[in-house]
């Protein structure tokens, strides 16, 4: 008997592990790739009734999935090429060559157009401190402000930064309002891919530390009259930067889905009407955040249980 009930045994392990193989719930992989996949439908549609080109970059910071459009084709950045000189204004301060607390008196040299501050600041008197200037240059998009930050941490240092991260399309070459060096082709420069790695760099950690990184989302944040954020709920953290430049909009950022955070970069050129390509920005952000949303929410199997409602 004993053979026997050995050899019983073995197959019912034998069993039921083909059969916890075969029917015991799976990972939502499935079910996931299907909603990217209906958002790849959803961004298609909004590409195919722009009238201009558009290229974007999405990565799921917690899986590492992406989706791409025309993520290699180099854009003009406009006001979002901020976002480097922020990141390498935070590096520099790690690095102890300056400090964001350091005080700087204004100059009416600083002066150019699109500086809603700075204009208003009485030159030879007012200071400010750089972790100001960086304010001003999110939060209001401050030309003047940009330019002396430029001024201060280097045009050269910012590329080099870029180059260490391997985003060699992205370059800062010119200061804001500098319309000769654009006549030039002296464009600042970055495509959607590079702008999502550079994000997604920081936002890991391989750039700032911890407590630099948070400061740099915390400034990043503070700008909310822009498509990325403007169809998504008020109290969600978003930290983003936007540009425009004629026929050219972009906005490029980290939305902090609680539990799903994500990389959005979208980039327009060429457009006939920029308004149609503010809104395009804006659709596309609004789709990928009703993915991510549910993503954040769900279980496994797809079920979202709000506060309050009981299971059934």
């Amino acid at each position: 008997m004993q053979p026997s009930l050995k050899l019983c045994f073995s197959l019912a392990l034998l069993l039921s592990t083909s059969f916890a193989q075969t029917v015991a719930p799976s990972p939502s992989i499935g079910k996931q790739k299907v909603l990217w996949q209906k958002l790849e439908t959803s961004i298609s549609e909004i590409d195919q009734h722009l009238d201009g080109v558009m290229g974007l970059a999405i990565e799921d910071l917690t899986t590492g999935d992406h989706f791409f459009l025309h993520e290699d084709e180099v854009f003009a950045q406009a006001s979002s090429i901020k976002i480097t000189v922020l990141a390498d204004l935070y590096l520099q301060a790690q690095q102890g060559k300056l400090k964001l607390t350091d005080l700087y008196t204004v100059q009416a040299s600083d002066m150019v157009p699109d500086s809603d501050i700075m204009n208003g600041l009485t030159p030879g008197v007012t200071r400010v401190t750089f972790r100001d200037l960086a304010t001003m240059m999110v939060a209001v998009s401050d030309n003047s402000a940009t330019n002396v930050l430029i001024d201060r941490v280097g045009m050269a240092n910012v590329n080099a930064m870029l180059d260490l991260l391997g985003l060699t399309h992205t370059r800062l070459r010119r200061k804001m309002m500098d319309l000769e060096a654009a006549k030039q082709g002296r464009e600042n420069i970055s495509t959607p891919r590079e702008m999502m790695g550079l994000l997604d760099a920081i936002y890991r950690g391989r750039v700032l530390n911890k407590e630099s990184t948070e400061d740099f989302f915390k400034v990043l944040s503070t700008n909310k009259d822009s498509w990325i954020p403007r169809d998504l709920p008020a109290d969600l953290k978003i930290a983003n930067k936007p540009g425009s430049l004629e026929a050219v909009r972009n906005d490029s950022g980290v939305v902090f889905v609680e539990g799903r955070p994500y990389v959005i970069c979208v980039m327009t050129a060429f457009l006939r009407n920029e308004r149609d390509g503010e809104e395009a920005i804006s659709k596309v952000s609004l789709a990928a955040w009703r993915m991510f949303d549910r993503l954040a929410r769900a279980t496994e199997y797809g079920r979202v249980v709000s506060p309050g409602n009981g299971a059934r």
